[in-house]
């Protein structure tokens, strides 16, 4: 892992636009960012992610090739970003345990999908930003056949079963579907503020 600045971001997403492109308009679609928390430690990273996002909202990349297809979402891995909390070891449905996300990580996550979004030229939407929980409710109508692998109407995420909830809400004891509007919300901050 390699961390690195938002400066330093920009750069490798205007290096890897016209392939993130190319791969997701060969799918009939627009680039995608994907929201998710690692369901593990602080500190604790994974190379299915493009971009990890410790405690104290430091960055780190598995690669400066934003294009490189990672393991991140089930079956939406093709022109899409994966960015990840290093946070919720523990957590479930009702709790988000020891290890929720922080507040540093939350600002830190909404600066990096503003700079994404700038970078990539996308519109900061639930149709371009997903949490993997949304992506697993399949709320933008992709189903990219997930009915194959036993998901009728190509869904698996918390409004039909447990398996993918990742940032779900924030912090406990809000609103279900909270997290992805409130993610969304402060990256359209960062976005008008120029960041």
């Amino acid at each position: 892992m390699q961390k690195v600045t938002l400066a330093e971001l920009k750069q490798f997403a205007t290096n890897s636009r016209d392939a993130l492109w190319q791969q997701a308009q060969s799918l009939d679609r627009d680039v995608k960012l994907y929201l998710h928390w690692s369901a593990g430690h602080y500190g604790q990273f994974f190379d299915d992610y493009h971009i990890n996002i410790d405690q104290d909202g430091s960055i780190y990349v598995s690669t400066t090739d934003l294009s490189a297809h990672l393991s991140h979402t089930y079956m939406r891995n093709t022109g899409a970003v994966g960015i990840a909390l290093a946070c919720c070891a523990g957590a479930n449905t009702n709790d988000l345990g020891a290890e929720p996300p922080t507040a540093a990580q939350i600002e830190s996550m909404a600066q990096v999908v503003a700079v994404l979004c700038g970078a990539l030229n996308l519109t900061c939407d639930a149709n371009r930003v997903m949490t993997h929980g949304e992506a697993g409710n399949n709320l933008d109508g992709i189903n990219p056949g997930y009915e194959d692998n036993g998901y009728p109407d190509g869904k698996y995420g918390p409004g039909f079963s447990c398996e993918r909830w990742d940032l779900y809400f924030l912090a406990n004891g809000q609103a279900p579907w909270s997290g992805g509007d409130t993610l969304r919300g402060k990256a359209n901050f960062y976005i008008n503020k120029g960041v």
